[in-house]
């Protein structure tokens, strides 16, 4: 079988994180209905201290850009592939860290094509409830017109009927293995389905570039404290 050739193809593995696959799948479903709201709150906190990172990965201390374009970017991609077109984009970052040299805390909203509105709440020094805070690195909650899908920092989701007061769990498959459900390796099957057997690829270069050109609107925003509209090509 031949190979597929020519084509740059960009490892961003947040996407093949398998909370974010099931949830694509109850979206595509409709079991959400009309999209209204959503959040996701990026709380890893590993960011408090004059010794932040130094353990790790000593580089982000000295980044000039930090949160959006070393974390947020990847978000921007999950948001992209959960909901679609993002049409506009405002910002308000902030360095809490002294040690830092880049932002480390800021709020971005998006809206987006459907209708919904997005939030990025992304704080570094914060944390979140889960055994592992590097698994989901925040919490995630969808809100539509059928009901409210709630991601916990354990990869767990819940759904909750609108008018109801109960969750129920969603029950799906997920290997806890690696880093982020084995996202990893997830992603270089999906490649390599592409490369061998001709597969459609979600994550070409082309692509991705709509989220360096986000990523770049955002610091825009934040500089300007402007609504800014995205290129109806790059969303």
């Amino acid at each position: 079988m031949e190979a597929v050739k020519g084509n740059i193809i960009v490892h961003e593995n947040f996407r093949f994180q398998p909370w974010y696959n099931q949830i694509r799948q109850i979206l595509d479903e409709g079991g959400l209905g009309d999209l209204y709201e959503i959040h996701f709150r990026l709380r890893p906190g590993d960011g408090q201290g004059p010794e932040a990172y130094l353990d790790r990965q000593p580089y982000f201390q000295q980044m000039p850009r930090f949160l959006i374009h070393e974390s947020g970017v990847h978000f921007v991609d999950v948001f992209r592939y959960l909901f679609g077109k993002i049409r506009t984009v405002q910002a308000d970052l902030r360095r809490l860290n002294p040690a830092l040299k880049g932002e480390d805390a800021g709020i971005v909203l998006f809206s987006f094509a459907n209708g919904a509105r997005g939030i990025l709440d992304g704080n570094r020094l914060s944390d979140h409830r889960a055994q592992n805070r590097r698994r989901t690195m925040g919490e995630m909650c969808i809100e539509g017109s059928r009901g409210t899908l709630r991601l916990n920092g354990d990869g767990e989701i819940f759904f909750r009927d609108h008018g109801s007061n109960s969750e129920n769990r969603v029950a799906y498959d997920w290997a806890d293995t690696g880093f982020g459900g084995d996202c990893v390796y997830r992603t270089q099957r999906h490649i390599i389905d592409h490369i061998v057997h001709g597969k459609p690829v979600m994550n070409s270069a082309r692509d991705y570039l709509a989220n360096q050109k986000i990523v770049e609107l955002i610091y825009r925003a934040d500089r300007t404290g402007k609504r800014l509209d995205v290129a109806p090509h790059n969303g």
